[in-house]
């Protein structure tokens, strides 16, 4: 695929994950959370311009910190997404505000790793954020399955948003 085409698929899957990411929604943890990551970095790394053959070295070790923050950003922003157990025990999930801040964070960091690289002179390609989005998106599910999973099956209940807006008695009644 070419540059633009990369580029358009991030901002795409981007901006998809962002959205939903801020609804409370329900979080299945027997679906495959890790196909879309998977999908991504396989797409990448088909790319033969993913390290610049001029810079071997330093094309390696920016693509490193390009997953490194990845990671960072995913992990970060698992742990600042509320998880709860409704009364059901359906496990949902909603990114908070700090959600916001580590995805800020994050953005700014794969800027700074980008105009290191313009600076060195090394050749970017768009298949690094493309892999860098795929671990950050790879660790959020997976971290965001295991929290849901240790919840149990509607033992614990954490406060949510809107809890109380209606009472559960009353849909059953």
């Amino acid at each position: 695929m070419s540059g633009l085409v990369n580029a358009l698929v991030i901002v795409a899957v981007v901006a998809v994950v962002i959205v939903r990411q801020f609804r409370a929604r329900a979080l299945d943890t027997d679906r495959r959370w890790w196909l879309l990551p998977v999908i991504l970095m396989v797409v990448a790394l088909r790319e033969p311009g993913i390290l610049d053959a001029h810079h071997r070295t330093e094309s390696v070790v920016l693509l490193a910190v390009e997953v490194l923050i990845g990671l960072a950003t995913g992990a970060g922003w698992a742990w600042t997404t509320r998880v709860w157990t409704a009364p059901d025990g359906v496990v949902w999930t909603k990114s908070t505000k700090a959600s916001v801040a580590v995805w800020l964070v994050g953005i700014a960091l794969r800027a700074g790793v980008f105009a290191l690289g313009v600076v060195s002179g090394v050749h970017q390609d768009s298949s690094a954020l493309m892999v860098g989005l795929a671990g950050t998106l790879l660790v959020r599910g997976g971290i965001l399955t295991w929290r849901a999973q240790s919840l149990g099956s509607g033992s614990r209940t954490a406060p949510a948003y809107g809890d109380d807006m209606r009472s559960a008695w009353k849909e059953r009644v």
